[in-house]
């Protein structure tokens, strides 16, 4: 039987301490809440599992919070549920994140041993005074450590998350930064500029335009854009591909998950406040961690809140956005073979339009975002909301 691709995320909202920029959907907890919260995510983990029997899993990424701080047992019982009540692809691509600090021996021999063939670390910087501003709780040394020890047992596709825009930070350490990540050879670099989001303290610090000015400023826009532009530069150096607007490779190396986010795979979210895109429809599970433990999950789909059916509006919409986040943009055989619809019929007069502002580029039949249009990329993408 002809089966269907499906992704799944699994959302571990639980970390050490919350850092200053974070706005993702995760707390401190104590180790009995862990315990309590992997028995029913592996109650819902069974609960879905039956709606998804036409469905092979070709990627599954566990992300946080700080997966990486959970005793390694209670991953084991996790992947366990996940291989038992879903068929799992034997080239499934399955990546974990960790926090540098929280990687032991034995949790990454349990990783491998689950089959986790991909880790994602989160470094942010490699000056430590820049880490201490971001709530960060480990040192750069801490990453190297966690680095070498996930090396030597086997782990060969890794990627570094890194943060750009940092309070304080200037072309120097930035550059420092990257040269310094590079040298190590991880095959995944994802680099993206410091949001700051309403609810952080640095909203408070940064955002709130009735605060305090901040004793260390952020960089000003230009910096911010210079910092990209370096980037792109250092990585293409070094022989890193810019696949998506914020992620680079060594060849073969893109991030699967990431790349069925954007050319409209289905996935299926697990976990506290995990989103989803599957039988033509949108939703989101419960953020409320007593609501979820209080949830009968064997009843597959309980958890799910904000449900919305999309319409052939909202996915050529997206198709175009999210498309165009990767570097080879999109093409009109695709966007014939989804929609029955000729992709300039439905949008040549924006793309004419943006192609004269030297914005997007056209070879006739593939479109993409030129540099300048990267550059105001969330600008460009709006340009793609079709009317009512």
């Amino acid at each position: 039987m002809n089966k269907r691709e499906l992704e799944l995320y699994i959302h571990i909202p639980f970390c050490i301490r919350k850092c200053a920029y974070c706005d993702f959907l995760s707390s401190a907890a104590s180790e009995r809440t862990w315990r309590d919260y992997m028995g029913k995510l592996r109650d819902e983990i069974e609960g879905q599992g039956e709606n998804f029997r036409g469905y092979r899993v070709t990627t599954i990424f566990v992300g946080g919070g700080t997966p990486s701080i959970l005793p390694a047992l209670l991953i084991e019982e996790m992947f366990a549920a996940v291989r038992r009540f879903f068929d799992v692809a034997a080239d499934a691509e399955i990546t974990i994140e960790a926090n540098p600090g929280t990687l032991s021996v034995d949790k990454l021999r349990t990783y491998r041993r689950c089959g986790v063939n991909r880790l994602s670390i989160g470094l942010q910087s490699a000056d430590d005074g820049e880490l201490k501003l971001l709530g960060r709780i480990h040192t750069y040394d801490d990453f190297l450590k966690s680095y070498q020890r996930a090396r030597q047992e086997g782990f060969q596709n890794i990627n570094i998350d890194l943060m750009s825009a940092i309070p304080g930070q200037d072309l120097h350490s930035w550059r420092s930064t990257l040269r310094r990540v590079m040298m190590l050879r991880p095959e995944h670099i994802s680099a993206y500029s410091l949001i700051i989001e309403e609810g952080t303290p640095f909203y408070e610090m940064y955002g709130n335009p009735s605060g305090r000015m901040p004793e260390v400023p952020l960089p000003d826009e230009e910096t911010d854009r210079a910092m990209y532009h370096l980037t792109k530069e250092m990585m293409a150096a070094q022989g890193y591909e810019r696949y998506e607007i914020s992620n680079y490779a060594r060849p073969g190396f893109a991030c699967r998950h990431n790349i069925g986010y954007w050319i409209g795979t289905e996935y299926l979210g697990l976990g506290l406040g995990a989103s989803s895109y599957t039988f033509g429809f949108r939703y989101r599970n419960t953020e409320d961690l007593g609501e979820y433990l209080s949830l009968n999950l064997l009843e597959g789909g309980a958890a799910a809140r904000e449900i919305t059916e999309l319409s052939q509006k909202d996915r050529m919409e997206e198709f175009m956005f999210l498309g165009l986040r990767r570097m080879e943009g999109v093409t009109g055989s695709d966007f014939l073979k989804r929609f029955g619809q000729n992709m300039w019929n439905i949008y040549g007069t924006v793309l004419e339009k943006l192609e004269a502002q030297g914005l997007i580029a056209t070879d006739g039949s593939r479109v993409w975002l030129t540099d300048l249009g990267v550059d105001v990329s969330n600008s460009v993408f709006c340009e793609f909301l079709l009317d009512e």
